[in-house]
């Protein structure tokens, strides 16, 4: 796992993360990673796979569809792309 230093943090913000993580009940190295994770990944955000299946489901695209497409897949594993 990756390990992250943040240099010249303020005192005031130093201890305004350890009042929020003891709130919070947690460490505040598990307070940080809380505020990170939330803000690069917040729960609003598109997510890629629900996306492309509102756009298959716009298209007509039925799971009837997509069951047979497995079992073809399954018969008939996709080649990867040979660039020679």
């Amino acid at each position: 796992m990756t390990a992250v230093t943040i240099r010249n943090l303020p005192e005031e913000t130093h201890r305004a993360l350890r009042v929020r993580a003891a709130v919070n009940g947690r460490s505040t190295e598990a307070e940080i990673r809380a505020i990170l994770e939330d803000a690069v990944r917040p729960e609003g955000r598109v997510k890629m796979g629900a996306l492309l299946a509102s756009i298959a489901r716009r298209a007509g695209v039925k799971d009837e569809d997509v069951d047979a497409l497995e079992q073809a897949l399954q018969k008939n594993p996709a080649k990867p792309l040979k660039f020679e």
